[in-house]
């Protein structure tokens, strides 16, 4: 910033030096106010230009830190990996899946514990996603430095995922218990995109296994899949709920409907039978007032 001013009062001394070459003593004041009015501004536009270039410098900083933190993830612990991979997991799961469709570490029937787990009405049953993808060998073809060590990389990367593929398998898929299928979550996309460009065999292998890889993009367009169709089961089982209350409804107003032609035939009767009691009742008065009409002798 220093060799930036100096060169700054350099220019200014030299235009100086022009003006008063060229402009009697007298002229020279209209001429230096605005010089200095130009001064002043090119040093507003200067500290503009710095104060940008200071703030573009933090935020690369802060880039190459996050890139740093990254690249030691990659690259460090199992431990450390696992736990950036379960994070991702959760945070695409619980963004997407209502509460009650997903747990997270959930002990199976056979004593497993998978990372998440979707729960599914049986058929299809619950659906397991791991997310302890093996990164060691696919970190090891990064840094090697010789094509023997990186096809020795290779083979090892391809062993550790297929090996992993075969874990999955083994545990999380249960025959009539969860879902023909399980899900490996992939926490990065270049590494989703190189088992797919370079190592179509194990995708193809992951497939007859049932068990599909997914990455943070794929696995949400999955999952909003899986709300959807929960979704429409919900909907469906509702709409069968509203059927049933409905058919019992209208057996319940068949019944009554019976019941109130029954009871509508027992007032007709009674009215009918109430006629007849009128008629005999007008019959028998006449009769009463002959009798009464009648001299009898003592």
């Amino acid at each position: 910033m220093t060799t930036i001013f100096i060169c700054f009062g350099i220019i200014i001394i030299l235009l100086l030096i022009l003006v008063f070459r060229k402009t009697p003593v007298a002229d020279l004041s209209p001429q230096l106010a605005a010089l200095r009015e130009d001064n002043i501004r090119l040093r507003e536009r200067l500290s503009e230009r710095l104060a940008a270039l200071a703030q573009n410098a933090a935020d690369l900083k802060s880039i190459s830190g996050d890139i740093a933190n990254f690249k030691n993830i990659l690259m460090g612990s199992k431990q450390a990996r696992g736990q950036f991979g379960e994070r991702q997991l959760e945070d695409l799961v619980s963004d997407v899946m209502p509460p009650e469709t997903f747990a997270f570490q959930y002990t199976m029937e056979n004593g497993t514990r998978p990372d998440c787990i979707i729960r599914l009405p049986y058929p299809p049953g619950d659906m397991v996603i791991d997310s302890k993808f093996p990164l060691e060998g696919y970190a090891g073809m990064q840094t090697a430095s010789t094509d023997y060590d990186r096809e020795l990389a290779r083979k090892q990367f391809e062993i550790s995922v297929k090996t992993h593929i075969d874990s999955i398998a083994g545990k999380y898929i249960i025959p009539g218990k969860t879902a023909e299928s399980a899900m490996m979550f992939i926490g990065a996309e270049s590494i989703f995109e190189t088992l797919h460009r370079n190592f179509p065999a194990l995708v193809d292998y992951a497939a007859r296994r049932k068990v599909f890889l997914v990455s943070p993009a794929t696995l949400w367009a999955t999952l909003n899949t899986i709300r959807s169709v929960l979704s429409d089961i919900k909907i469906k089982r509702v709409a069968g709920q509203i059927k049933k209350e409905l058919e019992l409804l209208l057996s319940d107003l068949s019944r009554l409907d019976t019941r109130a032609t029954a009871l509508n035939n027992h007032f007709r009767q009674t009215m009918e039978d109430l006629d007849a009691l009128k008629i005999s009742v007008g019959k028998i008065t006449p009769r009463a007032e002959k009798l009464r009409e009648l001299e009898f002798e003592n």
